[in-house]
């Protein structure tokens, strides 16, 4: 099967099946490596929907059955459960089924503290990616290897195949414009796995202070940087299919406009449009729902394009949506909001646009920084290069 077709049926279907590849074996599915690492010791777990190790049995729930001594669980952007708004600031709690605690590293409180890590001897991070310096949850593996590091805490970081892992694109990071959505000079898709940067993290000096975590990864099976894998489980409300996860590099571009992207349709980050678009375009309403409360236009009719209809550009950020919206419409004062920057890393991307770039100017200026990441991103890779 060619990686074309390949494609052409990721795009087609939801996650509807345990795996693309069964082939692959996440690091969390290799128990017999990292178990003797816990044994005897108090355990805590960044873990969210994602740590599943078969279709119907969490991370959490085998370890436990394992006589694994958890102590508490620490949960990113969306919560333990993945079911809170991007954005939406999730309190501690308690988990209801195994009743351990669980904190939050989402909102004010993104690093544990000292009161967080007393009780614990060892942590342990399993959490879906999708490959894209915006996506949190690099950001919050970053602050969880700079507090283990800063409490002497050892930290097994269990690596899961990126859906995104075959490419690398996107303008570099500028430090200048550091956020939680972007804290290192890395470009939109960075074409690794949580493990291996990770390993960048530590090997660069760039956790804060340039201290060194303790970190041990456990990497997939069978698994390299060509392998196009179907996540078996949502990463995030609004990241439904693979569909969407392909085109997320794309259009979560329109997170920093005016315009809808589809949170609040059963199309998110599969749709663009706005109110102000011509009528005769492909129309759609976002609505409150689950996981998108207080969506963009929430209630306002949108004109715009529907991109289930195209097959999603999966080798490089397709810049031909945004430069579309900000051509159609007429008020472009106001097209960009203040955390498009943070999104795109620099204000290099917002001024090209408005200076009227095509894109294929835009993306040679971003020739130079891809060819410096490359080297660098080298030295850290687990599996074969695409």
């Amino acid at each position: 099967m060619t990686r074309f077709v390949k494609l052409l049926i990721l795009c087609c279907f939801p996650m509807a099946v345990w795996a693309q590849d069964a082939n692959v074996r996440t690091g969390a599915q290799r128990t017999d490596v990292y178990l003797p690492l816990l044994k005897g010791k108090r355990v805590g777990m960044l873990v969210n929907q994602t740590a599943m190790i078969s279709p119907s049995v969490h991370l959490v729930d085998s370890l436990l059955a394992l006589k694994v001594n958890i102590v508490k669980i620490f949960s990113p952007e969306h919560g333990f459960r993945g079911m809170a708004d991007a954005g939406e600031k999730v309190g501690n709690s308690r988990d209801a089924r195994t009743g351990l605690p669980i904190v939050s590293l989402y909102g004010k409180h993104r690093q544990a503290d000292a009161a967080d890590l007393a009780d614990v001897d060892v942590l342990v991070f399993d959490v879906q990616d999708v490959g894209t310096r915006f996506y949190t949850y690099i950001s919050t593996l970053q602050e969880l290897m700079e507090s283990a590091a800063k409490f002497g805490k050892p930290l097994i970081v269990l690596d899961r195949p990126n859906p995104n892992g075959h490419y690398i694109d996107g303008p570099i990071l500028d430090t200048a414009f550091r956020s939680f959505v972007g804290m290192q000079p890395i470009p939109t898709v960075h074409g690794m796995t949580v493990a291996e940067y990770a390993q960048m993290l530590n090997g660069e000096g760039w956790l804060a202070g340039k201290v060194r975590c303790r970190l041990t990864v456990v990497p997939c099976e069978n698994y390299d940087h060509t392998t196009m894998y179907q996540l078996p489980v949502k990463p995030s409300p609004n990241l439904p299919n693979m569909r969407s996860i392909y085109l997320y590099a794309s259009t979560c571009l329109f997170e920093g406009t005016v315009f809808s992207l589809g949170r609040g349709t059963d199309k998110p980050f599969q749709v663009y449009g706005h109110p102000l678009l011509p009528k005769n375009l492909f129309s759609f309403t976002p609505k409150s729902v689950p996981g998108a409360k207080s969506p963009v236009l929430m209630y306002s009719t949108c004109y715009g394009y529907d991109l289930t209809t195209i097959d999603p550009k999966a080798d490089e950020i397709d810049l031909s949506f945004l430069l579309n919206a900000y051509r159609l419409f007429p008020e472009k004062a106001r097209f960009f909001n203040n955390f498009f920057d943070k999104l795109a890393g620099s204000d290099i991307l917002r001024k090209q646009i408005q200076q009227g770039l095509s894109a294929e100017a835009i993306r040679k200026s971003w020739e130079p920084g891809l060819q410096r990441f490359a080297s660098i991103r080298k030295k850290y890779l687990l599996y074969t290069d695409f």
